[in-house]
Parts: structure tokens; C-alpha cells; sequence
């Protein structure tokens, strides 16, 4: 089978009137996480007390949500109603990139989060000549950039791989998956698919967790007060993270090596927690732990 071709999403057939129902979930999730993390955006945006370092880090995991949910939802909400669950080559590739570019980028994010964090906490009379606007808007860009290259050149190997099948046992389009229906040689991805796990995933994990250990100590030499303002500022940042943490963890053993061994429901709700869970408890911690997000929320919805 040649590469101008389509891919079948075979956990969509046989759902009957189930479908009907699952289409209303996703709708109403979908709308609540594009409501949620618009009115962050917004609230960083408008409000210029918010155009600080640790807010616009903020804001850009809610552009992350909704630019990786824009590729799942809107094709899976179609697909639930459709009676052909069929997507072409390029558009799979296209949708795999974003919604892993997604994830790394989730991860960069989180760990200028903790480095902000780590530099206010152990230097805080230096913070503001340290973290200015202009180095935290070169470390986004840097950090969102070069994981996309990375994964642009994975979709670019997959696409050179010659297909020996098209049933995608999964409800959005996986890279890995895709590598697997090839009746080519696969090595030069599969390394390349760890090492881009490792930069993406496993070094900004080590860095997070350094730096949150890091603060913990200093935290631990300090006054109460001190400490209660460090771990305020520090908490809803390690609730994001051990979410996002597990539910990744969660896709790659699925994926990868637990996929066949459990009930297709529930492997299908755990490959798709990283999608749904922290999009929408992303803008409900920050707009319930930082006071300054919450108030400027509630003038936009009065408004």
C-alpha cells in the first residue's frame, strides 16, 4: 500500500447510539477548555499587572491547550457522527505532530516554570534583572521551537516509510502507531523517536524535579513565612506537573507495551488523559491559587 492513501479508526466502528452521547461529552469538554483558557489568555493580556514572567508562562500553557486540543477534538467530534472514519496520510501526520508537539511543548513550559520559580525563591533580590520579559520570551521561543523541529523531522521520517496496513487501533492519529503498519525498516525512527522522548520529556523532567528539590531545601533553611509564600507560588505549579507527568507516563506504557492487555475502554481514557485532564485543570488551579488571574476572570465575565 503506497503512501497517498487513508487510515481507518477502527475503535470507532460498532459504537451505535453510544456515539451519540460521546459526541455530547466531547462537545461540552471541548467548549469548557476553550472558555477556560481563553479567559486566561485574556486576563493576561489585558490586565498589564499580569505581564510578568510567571503569568505569561501561564498563558502560554493555555495557547499550548488550546493549539494541541484543536487537533484532537474537532476530528474526533466529526468521526463520532461520521459513518466513515477515514483520514488521509498527510493529514494523520500532520495531527500526530501537533498533538506531540503539544505535549513537549507542555513539558519545556512547565520547566521555565520551575526555573522561574527556582531563580525567585534562591535570588530574589536579583529576580527582576535576571527573568526580564525579553529573556523569558527568548527562552519560549527556544524551548517551543527546537522540540517541534524535532518532532517535524520525526513526521518527515514516517512519512518516508512505505505502508503495509491502515487500521489504527487508536481514536487520534499516533506516530507510533503509524511506524508500526511499516513493512520497511523502522530503526532509524525508533531511535530517533527515544531520543526526541528524552529531550522533550526526560531532561526537562530531571530539570523540574532539580529545581523543586533545590527550592525545598532552601525553603526547609528559611523563616515560616518565607516558606508559606514559596510553597503558595510553588504548589500549583507541582499539581500541573505531577498530572501532566502521570498521564504522559500513562500514553507511553499504553502505547508502547500494555496496549493489547486491557479493556480497549479504559486504555482508550488513559491514552487521552494528557489531552482533556490538563487543558481543563490547568486555568482552574491557576485561576483559583493566584489571586490577581481570578479577579481579572471575574471583571471579563461580568463584562
Amino acid at each position: 500500500m503506497g503512501n497517498n492513501t487513508y487510515f481507518y479508526f477502527m475503535l470507532f466502528e460498532n459504537l451505535g447510539h453510544i456515539r451519540y452521547a460521546l459526541f455530547s461529552l466531547g462537545f461540552v469538554l471541548y467548549c469548557v477548555i476553550i472558555i477556560l483558557n481563553i479567559l486566561i489568555i485574556l486576563a493576561t493580556f489585558l490586565e498589564r499587572t499580569l505581564h510578568q514572567p510567571m503569568y505569561i508562562l501561564i498563558s502560554c500553557l493555555s495557547i499550548n491547550s488550546v493549539y494541541g486540543t484543536a487537533a484532537f477534538f474537532p476530528r474526533v467530534l466529526l468521526d463520532l457522527l461520521s459513518d466513515t472514519h477515514t483520514i488521509p496520510y498527510e493529514a494523520c501526520i500532520i495531527q500526530s505532530f501537533v498533538i506531540f508537539s503539544y505535549a513537549a511543548n507542555e513539558f519545556t513550559t512547565l520547566m521555565l516554570m520551575a526555573f522561574d520559580r527556582f531563580v525567585a525563591i534562591s535570588k530574589p533580590l536579583r529576580y527582576h534583572n535576571i527573568i526580564t520579559l525579553r529573556v523569558i520570551t527568548v527562552l519560549i521561543f527556544v524551548h517551543w521551537i527546537f522540540p517541534m523541529l524535532c518532532l517535524g523531522i520525526s513526521g518527515i521520517l514516517t512519512a518516508r516509510l512505505t505502508m503495509c496496513g491502515n487500521k489504527l487501533w487508536k481514536v487520534y492519529c499516533h506516530n507510533y502507531e503509524i511506524v508500526k503498519l511499516s513493512c520497511t525498516n523502522t530503526i532509524s525512527n525508533n531511535i530517533w523517536g527515544f531520543f526526541i522522548l528524552i529531550i522533550t520529556a526526560v531532561i526537562p523532567l530531571c530539570l523540574i524535579l532539580y529545581s523543586y528539590v533545590k527550592i525545598l531545601i532552601i525553603c526547609q533553611r528559611s523563616s515560616s513565612q518565607f516558606r508559606s509564600k514559596a510553597y503558595q507560588t510553588c504548589i500549583p505549579h507541582i499539581v500541573i506537573l505531577l498530572n501532566f507527568s502521570i498521564a504522559i507516563i500513562s500514553e507511553i506504557t499504553l502505547s508502547r507495551f500494555l496496549n493489547l492487555e486491557m479493556p480497549t475502554w479504559l486504555s482508550v481514557i488513559f491514552s487521552l488523559e494528557f489531552l482533556v485532564v490538563p487543558p481543563i485543570l490547568n486555568p482552574l488551579v491557576y485561576a483559583l491559587n493566584f489571586t490577581d488571574i481570578r479577579k481579572k476572570i471575574i471583571c471579563l465575565i461580568k463584562w
